[in-house]
């Protein structure tokens, strides 16, 4: 057990110093690495001898990172990958072959359902979509070719929480493995490997870097499933590159700090919007009126960063919403320290069905505000302008 408290890992975790001693972390831009003969050289590529080999699949600067996210999600082991998409599909490539049957809910980000319900079918792997919340539809669709249980909590966009413990209990019974997508939460707010979960995912293009400025992923979680992950990652290459996998790093080091700061602001707005004229409903895991408050403050340590509401009148009202902002950015990206707003149905989940997108319960009035650093005040007079048109 890591005898550090997580505001220390975050900023020590996974440094390594070279040569020079600097404090600060290096960058690592290079492809390859020298070997001092051809018997380590050798050595180095069979994995008899630890090592640097080749920029693919091994880099001091990555290395950095997977060892401090490790720390920080309690995990034995972490790969990065080039994002949170490859880490997902890295996963399922690493743990899955043609006839397997995966459980996943269906509060899943649009790209992920897109993944497992259309791309991985091609190859003879099956998902069954269960309703994300309902306990006994993880166990009805347990096949003897089950798996892989797949879930994202809070979910994108909805922010239906899903009880990891209850669902981990499921996935074991069924002898498959439980994998959570951590992306809106991060170690900050929610370790669910603590809660039975045998791995997480993340897209460290939100939250871990912070600032909307890279692309990266990673799997972390029990060692014999990460080694099969790098296994796939070493031959196929959806690798983090140096830089990226820096600046994550670099990221880490304010997690908790901006996750606490956002999730304050956060609650904040969506107690305002459940008062404003036209505002149908609030999503927000933090507020008493959600559905599953109770079970998100039990495993989470607050509510998040995302608000999701929903407008009378549609797609045509939400959409005035969003043009009304002057300030708050039209992006579907979230994470960030700036605040973003998106319309979930013609954006992040417009690519799949509306049978799909009904199941989700996406509905064309449904905006998603990704809270980041601003003034709460300038926040709600951003919002106002659109919801009092």
């Amino acid at each position: 057990m890591n005898p550090y408290e997580f505001d220390t890992l975050a900023v020590r975790a996974g440094t390594a110093r070279s040569q020079f001693n600097e404090h600060s972390e290096a960058l690592y831009l290079t492809s390859s690495f020298v070997f001092g003969s051809a018997a380590q050289a050798a050595a180095r590529f069979s994995g008899e001898e630890p090592g640097n080999v080749y920029a693919r699949f091994s880099n001091p600067t990555v290395t950095a990172m997977q060892e401090r996210l490790a720390a920080l999600e309690g995990a034995e082991a972490c790969v990065a990958t080039a994002s949170g998409m490859s880490a997902i599909l890295s996963l399922a490539m690493a743990t899955l072959k043609a006839g397997d049957h995966v459980v996943a809910s269906t509060g899943l980000f649009g790209a992920t359902q897109q993944l497992f319900g259309t791309i991985l079918s091609k190859f003879g792997i099956e998902t069954s979509f269960v309703a994300a919340t309902e306990l006994d539809a993880y166990r009805a669709a347990v096949t003897p070719r089950t798996r892989l249980f797949f879930v994202e909590t809070p979910s994108n966009p909805l922010t239906e929480v899903i009880d990891i413990a209850a669902v981990a209990e499921i996935a074991h019974a069924a002898g498959a493995l439980f994998a959570v997508d951590n992306c809106f939460c991060t170690p900050a707010l929610q370790r669910p490997l603590e809660l039975g979960a045998d791995v997480v995912v993340h897209s460290a293009t939100k939250y871990l870097d912070g600032q909307g400025r890279v692309l990266g992923g990673a799997v972390a979680g029990a060692k014999v499933v990460v080694d099969e992950v790098l296994k796939f990652l070493r031959t196929a290459g959806p690798s983090i590159s140096p830089f990226n996998a820096w600046v994550i790093l670099k990221g880490l080091e304010t997690l908790r700090i901006r996750m606490e700061a956002q999730s304050a602001t956060s609650l904040n707005l969506a107690r305002w919007l459940e008062h404003q004229p036209g505002v149908v409903r609030v999503f927000y895991p933090g507020l008493a009126s959600h559905p599953q408050h109770a079970l998100a403050m039990r495993q989470q340590k607050s509510g998040g960063a995302i608000v999701s509401f929903e407008v009378a009148g549609g797609r045509e009202r939400a959409w005035q919403v969003v043009d009304a902002t002057q300030m708050i950015s039209i992006t579907a990206n979230l994470g960030d320290t700036k605040t973003t707003i998106t319309h979930p149905a013609s954006t992040t989940h417009g690519r799949i069905s509306a049978e799909a997108r009904a199941a989700a319960g996406i509905g064309e009035g449904l905006l998603r505000v990704a809270v980041g650093l601003e003034s709460i005040e300038d926040l709600r007079a951003d919002l106002a302008r659109g919801l009092g048109a």
